[in-house]
């Protein structure tokens, strides 16, 4: 949000590599398996509470009330930092919010499934938060002290600027990471919109702009599709619960890991050069990914391609940067003719567009993307003005902030071709 002096209010996650010993991989892994437990623990209860009154909500009063009841009756949660427990109550709370809202939402009529929270695995529980700077944690000569815990060699590659709020111990694969956020004040430039652009993403061309540049996004996931599939079959074939199938677990999510991260690197560049590239301002599509994925043919390349990710990383480059991001209505903006409005009928195989009206051929993606800047010229979108900006993708900031700190190591939704 922007305050009177026209600076900006923002949240921003800094995350750094973590070594520490035997000892202390020892005490971060249990605090995990037993932040699981807790979080398995209050699940059990609280489904409970539902089946015998399914109207009532589940509230934060109720949860306390049994988190409680289970410290009572096993101090084994004792070990854990108070204000972790706290998250984990937070976790669950925010599970149930979104279970309601979805409910709410389906009585509607959206075609949403509701999704009742479950419990969860070792492999889908693989961090801890400390939600309060009060002491519990910080940085001293390069070593990272954390209560409960002990201290560790960091990785500090940047300074963290701001007031440093929390800070999330995370575990991918064999790595260990803390992501801290901190709240910033951050004066962005005033700048004139003279050259704006819109983006257009896609599948074969990564994104396409309005001044005819495409960029294709490199085969990540192609180059090492059948190293991951042969981990895919050997977990299957080990037996559960032994060394060997977690050896073998820990070895596919190695092969995400890199995928992960070269994804990451491709698209922090390029959202870098398009801030940086003399434009003063970005028109993407507001997509609904959930609705996509529904074609089956095309689900696994779109959840690879990662295009809500590149848009908040640009998002949050183009506010430092004092330029607006615009999301407009993604309906027909492939099938729609740039030049004079006319709305063909082409299956997604058709990759140029042929106007029958004017004549006009052009290439399919470019043609959107003209068709995208020209709706956020015409105010047919959500406009994020260089002050406003910050409290319109307050959200967005912190659901990347929560897939920091909670996104699975093995997980395909954030890789990409």
């Amino acid at each position: 949000m922007e305050n009177k002096t026209g600076n900006v209010e923002t949240i921003r996650a800094c995350k750094f590599r973590i070594y520490p010993d035997q000892k202390r991989q020892r005490a971060i892994d249990n605090s995990i398996s037993i932040s699981q437990m807790l979080y398995n623990k209050l699940l059990e209860k609280t489904i409970e509470v539902h089946k015998s009154n399914s109207s009532s909500k589940i509230s934060q009063r109720t949860i306390n009330q049994f988190l409680n009841e289970i410290i009572k009756d096993d101090n084994t949660y004792l070990q854990l930092y108070a204000h972790v427990r706290v998250d984990i109550r937070n976790r669950l709370l925010k599970t149930y919010q979104n279970f309601f809202r979805r409910c709410q939402q389906k009585k509607s009529g959206a075609k949403i499934k509701a999704g009742f929270p479950r419990f969860k695995s070792k492999d889908r529980f693989n961090s801890i938060t400390y939600i309060e700077n009060n002491g519990s944690f910080g940085i001293e000569r390069g070593r990272l002290r954390v209560s409960k815990i002990g201290t560790m060699k960091i990785e500090q590659h940047r300074n963290i600027t701001g007031n440093v709020k929390t800070v999330t111990i995370k575990r991918e694969g064999s790595d260990y990471y803390a992501i801290f956020t901190a709240e910033q004040i951050i004066n962005p430039p005033k700048i004139r919109d003279i050259n704006p652009v819109g983006i257009d993403v896609g599948i074969r061309n990564f994104i396409a702009l309005s001044d005819g540049q495409t960029i294709q996004k490199p085969k990540f996931f192609k180059k090492r599709e059948k190293r991951i599939a042969r981990w895919q079959r050997i977990v299957a074939r080990r037996n559960k619960s032994s060394r060997r199938r977690d050896y073998t677990k820990f070895r596919f999510q190695e092969e995400w890991k890199g995928i992960t991260n070269q994804s990451n690197d491709f698209m922090h560049k390029l959202s870098d050069k398009l801030v940086h590239g003399g434009y003063t301002s970005f028109a993407v599509e507001e997509l609904n990914i959930s609705n996509m994925v529904r074609n089956h043919c095309l689900a696994q390349s779109i959840q690879n391609a990662s295009w809500n990710r590149f848009i908040q990383m640009l998002s949050y480059k183009a506010e430092s940067a004092g330029m607006k991001v615009i999301k407009v209505d993604a309906r027909n903006t492939s099938k729609t003719c740039s030049d004079c409005g006319n709305i063909v009928d082409m299956p997604l195989s058709v990759r140029n567009f042929n106007c029958d009206r004017c004549g006009m051929q052009f290439d399919r993606d470019l043609n959107a993307s003209i068709n995208i800047l020209k709706r956020a010229r015409e105010g047919h979108s959500r406009r994020y003005a260089q002050g406003d900006m910050a409290s319109a993708i307050q959200q967005e900031l912190k659901s990347r902030i929560e897939e920091l700190r909670t996104y699975p190591a093995n997980a395909g939704g954030a890789n990409d071709l």
